[in-house]
């Protein structure tokens, strides 16, 4: 494919068919993705292949609290799991919130989950001292997982970055055995789409882009 089609049509896939993903396939991918950029090219994203039945049951579980809250947000008209301002929903509220199955399934039913970690001990983090949520250690890992899903898409295949289990982080790297050291990025599951959509609605540039200041002319 195109490379500029394979941009535009690389969409969230979250329902799949029941045909495998075979593992020469996700080495390809894999192989197609590594060649992300890192900070120092220090390459410090580890992947973890999951498909045991037991496992992904266990990470749609550890899916649920972040769901919680982010659902009872949603209800309340907030912005779900924003930075900036606490939660309107009281705890009970959140803990009584009902998980929709549509957050929890796709690592149930795909093929394949990738879970994506991070060595936080080689992430250049600019922003660590800021009174701020830290973004710029992102720099080093998503742009890897962004590669699986476009690779993943020129193999007619899909998925999507979720993150709902990073809020249970402890309890996953306990399940998979990670060092101490890595943070948890993404639990991506990967898999042959229900539906391949060809058209997203995204911003058009001149919402996306302005001219020398925030406050500047679009572009």
């Amino acid at each position: 494919m195109d490379l500029y089609d394979v941009m535009r049509t690389t969409a969230a896939v979250r329902e799949f068919t029941d045909d495998p993903l075979p593992d020469e396939v996700l080495h390809r991918i894999l192989d197609a993705a590594r060649f992300a950029p890192s900070g120092g090219n220090r390459q410090g994203t580890r992947v973890v292949v999951v498909r045991d039945r037991a496992t992904r049951e266990r990470l749609a579980e550890l899916n649920e609290p972040a769901v919680r809250r982010y659902v009872a947000q949603q209800k309340a008209g907030e912005s779900p799991w924003n930075p900036v301002h606490p939660p309107g929903p009281s705890a009970e509220e959140i803990a009584g919130t009902r998980v929709p199955g549509a957050f929890t399934e796709p690592v149930l039913r795909a093929p394949v989950v990738l879970v994506v970690l991070v060595d936080l001990a080689v992430v250049a983090a600019m922003d660590q001292d800021l009174d701020r949520v830290g973004i710029v250690g992102g720099a080093s890992v998503y742009p890897l997982v962004w590669n699986v899903l476009l690779a993943a898409r020129a193999e007619g295949y899909g998925g999507t970055i979720t993150t709902m289990a990073t809020a249970e982080e402890p309890a996953v790297k306990e399940l998979l055995g990670v060092p101490e050291t890595y943070a948890l990025a993404a639990v991506v599951p990967l898999g042959r789409p229900v539906k391949q959509l060809t058209r997203l609605r995204r911003v058009p540039v001149e919402e996306l882009a302005v001219r020398e200041r925030f406050d500047g002319e679009p572009f």
